[in-house]
């Protein structure tokens, strides 16, 4: 899947009749910073699988640097679990290495480099500080991979990336149009924002790979869903492949959701679906709720004057044993674009219960993916998948979720289409950078967009980062990123 957009683009070679030269992504000599707005132990998307990017690219001999935020540590605390911190970017790369070496099971040589950012709580999400472009020498600037371009360029004020490197890379994780779109004043901002995502993008990428087709459409895209998942979950799905003892089931556990607990995260569209669920089969839906987020008590809130049956046990890691007996991961979610988490249930051999969406299309293809459309299409796939056995994940199904498959069908989507070499793509593209460094460079703008105050310019060393006050978030503010979006109309709970 993803494949057959990438064969239309055809295959014009990078710098034919433009300034940039030759240059391939399968190339070995090439080396390739992976540059992201989130880094562990902040277990988010954007943490977590640009890192296994950087791994599985490693493993194949590749000179590659993950490039990641430095966080100062009041910022670390509101948003690194159980307390943990770093007083050094030295201690963060070691806890960084750790996890991927108990996660995958082996060593990776890549790097790791820091740029100073800032958790931005009206957005839910870090920015950088200053142009991260200076943080990386010329003489290794060959491939980027901007994970999140939208996201690590609406502020940017600096060097254009498509300049400083021979090839850049944007991959599309997240639908920051619905978030908009949920706020105070959502369909300006949702607006605006598809106008300055596309803006940047066409300032600062080459090309662009959307997961899916849930996302906006981009200037240079192409969709393929380039992520995997670690073998410590396809370990558990081979696990449960086994035939259980005399009297024991292979999922003895029911159903789940797990994620941050924010409205805009799926908890809307749960509350909605569970309700009318009771309601038209009188059946209070058991279900186990892991996350935590800005959202909880709103969200145990409503659900407790539905009436309905949520237990919520605080944030867990999804390899945590207490998951793998669970037979049936729900994942109501129209945000997202691909979610991880869903990928993580089929791999350990579960149910998955998702709506018919795009971000849900490579899901599809899996025996245990329940797809419904309607809520009594979600109903019935909830009968069958409390009733009935998951579907052992067969080898093929197993391959195509590993990270080394991930992996080839990014190198493949990632090599140069020539989508921005034509004469007029290279001035839309020029124009585009040059406007937005005036806009970008001009104070007042930056801080009624959310960027904060004195957040233009690098600090003298990375580590004098400082967090951002609220007071500085400006307008953006006034949105309160996935706290907008109101709980289902509360009916009759009898």
């Amino acid at each position: 899947w993803g494949v057959r957009t990438r064969q239309r683009l055809g295959r014009q070679q990078n710098g034919k009749g433009g300034k940039k030269p030759r240059i391939s992504v399968k190339d070995p000599d090439q080396s390739i910073h992976i540059v992201t707005t989130a880094c562990l132990p902040w277990l988010t998307g954007t943490a977590v699988n640009p890192l296994l990017r950087a791994v599985y690219l490693a493993r194949l001999d590749r000179k590659v640097t993950l490039v990641v935020p430095w966080l100062a540590p009041e910022d670390q605390k509101r948003i690194f679990p159980r307390n943990i911190s770093f007083e050094s970017p030295t201690e963060q790369e070691e806890y960084v290495k750790d996890w991927v070496r108990n996660r995958v099971g082996f060593d990776a040589p890549f790097n790791i480099k820091f740029y100073p950012g800032m958790y931005a709580q009206d957005k839910g999400s870090i920015l950088a500080v200053g142009d991260v472009t200076k943080y990386i020498n010329d003489e290794e600037a060959d491939i980027a991979v901007l994970e999140e371009p939208e996201h690590l360029t609406w502020f940017h004020h600096g060097r254009r990336w498509s300049s400083k490197f021979k090839h850049v890379v944007g991959v599309v994780h997240t639908n920051y149009l619905d978030y908009a779109r949920r706020e105070e004043g959502g369909d300006l901002k949702q607006a605006l924002l598809k106008r300055i995502n596309q803006w940047v993008c066409r300032a600062y990428c080459d090309q662009v790979i959307k997961l899916s087709d849930a996302v906006q459409r981009m200037p240079r895209q192409s969709t393929c869903f380039v992520h995997g998942v670690s073998p410590s979950f396809l370990n558990v799905g081979v696990a449960k492949r086994e035939r259980p003892q005399s009297g024991e089931e292979r999922f003895p556990k029911g159903v789940y959701f797990i994620g941050k607990v924010l409205w805009a995260k799926g908890y809307t569209e749960m509350l909605q679906l569970l309700k009318t669920h009771r309601e038209a089969t009188g059946n209070n839906l058991a279900l186990d709720v892991f996350g935590s987020g800005e959202d909880l008590g709103a969200v145990q809130a409503g659900a407790e004057e539905l009436g309905l049956d949520l237990t919520f046990h605080g944030a867990r890691d999804h390899l945590h044993s207490s998951m793998h007996d669970y037979k049936v991961f729900v994942n109501p979610s129209r945000s997202d674009v691909v979610a991880t988490t869903t990928a993580e249930a089929l791999a350990m051999g579960k149910f998955v219960v998702v709506e018919d969406l795009p971000c849900n299309v490579f899901f599809s293809t899996f025996p245990n993916c329940l797809v419904y459309r309607t809520p009594e299409e979600f109903s019935r796939c909830i009968k069958h998948a409390v009733e009935e056995e998951p579907t052992p994940l067969a080898e093929r199904d197993r391959k195509r979720l590993t990270w080394e498959a991930a992996t080839e069908r990014f190198l493949y989507m990632a090599e140069p289409s020539g989508l921005g070499d034509s004469p007029k793509e290279r001035f839309l593209g020029s124009l585009s950078y040059r406007a937005h460094q005036i806009i970008s460079g001009l104070e007042p703008v930056r801080h009624a967009m959310g960027a904060g105050k004195k957040t233009r310019d690098n600090p003298e060393r990375v580590v004098d980062v400082r967090p951002i006050r609220p007071e500085d978030c400006g307008w953006s503010l006034a949105g309160k990123r996935g706290q907008v979006a109101a709980p289902p109309t509360v009916g009759s709970s009898a």
